[in-house]
């Protein structure tokens, strides 16, 4: 009987039983296609990692699943939680790299920045820069999330699909208390996102922040079976383009985004825009460890 060890993080936060759940299991080598599905299900987070330290591409290679069996592609919770695993777990994932470092999700290289902050890893990871796709009537998205038109009214803001590495839908919404009446209906959430070839919502507001957060945000994606992520880096990135080519935040500059109050999982996403792409960060703990038997 194979054994494959397996960790459980919280991701975006240094904090345990907050921030992002998300499950890591180290395999030797390439796993079946029904072994990552299967595996992904039992442990029912959003997101499962697998992740393997590769000799030839001398990076620390990581594969993402959600049980609905959709891969997870991009540079979101999924990765950072591997790569802070890795490092907290002291694996020399980069000593073979020459340069900047770096890991590999599937098969797309991702740019990374390693800091430390209070005795844990702080991982930046390296998003392209953001391309605004299309807009969405308002009506539609208002009555797919539950809302009035009227409470997607903030600053005469679109509502746009932007993309860095995955495309999402960026949704203004007036203030605090409209972003949490927001009750999605996940038969139209889907049938907007195959319509206007997008993945998932970002429901945010920069109305009534503290803390030092430049925005709070939710995030639903039932097509491949989020119901609602504490944590979502693969459409902070786009946001924090966004909100850039807006004017509403600067280049070079670094803001967060407070994310997943509405599920008891609060979670803080660092973001700064650059000329040649968008930097997502933050930490991860450690909470379970323990075997899978294949």
């Amino acid at each position: 009987m194979k054994k494959l060890d397996y960790y459980v993080l919280d991701v975006f936060t240094d904090q345990k039983y907050k921030g992002n759940q998300l499950s890591v299991v180290y395999t030797d080598d390439e796993l079946e296609l029904s072994q990552y599905h299967a595996i992904s299900r039992e442990f029912g987070y959003s997101e499962t990692s697998f992740v393997n330290y590769s000799t030839t591409e001398n990076a620390l290679k990581v594969r993402s699943f959600t049980p609905a069996e959709f891969e997870v592609v991009g540079a979101g919770h999924n990765l950072l939680g591997a790569v802070c695993l890795a490092l907290i777990k002291g694996w020399d994932i980069f000593k073979h790299q020459d340069g900047p470092p770096s890991v590999i999700i599937k098969d797309t290289r991702i740019p990374l920045q390693v800091t430390e902050h209070g005795g844990l890893p702080y991982v930046a990871m390296k998003q392209q820069p953001a391309r605004i796709i299309t807009e969405l009537p308002a009506g539609e998205v208002a009555k797919a999330i539950g809302l009035d038109l009227e409470d997607l009214e903030l600053n005469n803001w679109k509502i746009n699909v932007v993309e860095t590495e995955v495309a999402h839908l960026m949704v203004p919404v007036k203030d605090l208390d409209a972003l949490q009446r927001a009750v999605p209906d996940k038969a139209l959430l889907k049938q907007l996102s195959a319509n206007y070839q997008f993945e998932g919502f970002y429901l945010f507001t920069t109305n009534g922040q503290d803390g030092g957060y430049i925005a709070e945000s939710r995030f639903f994606n039932p097509g491949i079976g989020i119901d609602e992520d504490p944590a979502t880096g693969t459409a902070a990135g786009p946001l924090a383009g966004y909100l850039e080519k807006l004017g509403h935040i600067k280049q070079g500059q670094d803001y967060r985004i407070l994310q997943g109050t509405a599920v008891k999982h609060p979670s803080s996403i660092h973001i700064k825009v650059e000329d040649d792409g968008i930097w997502v960060s933050g930490s991860s703990v450690i909470v379970m460890e323990g075997i899978i038997y294949l």
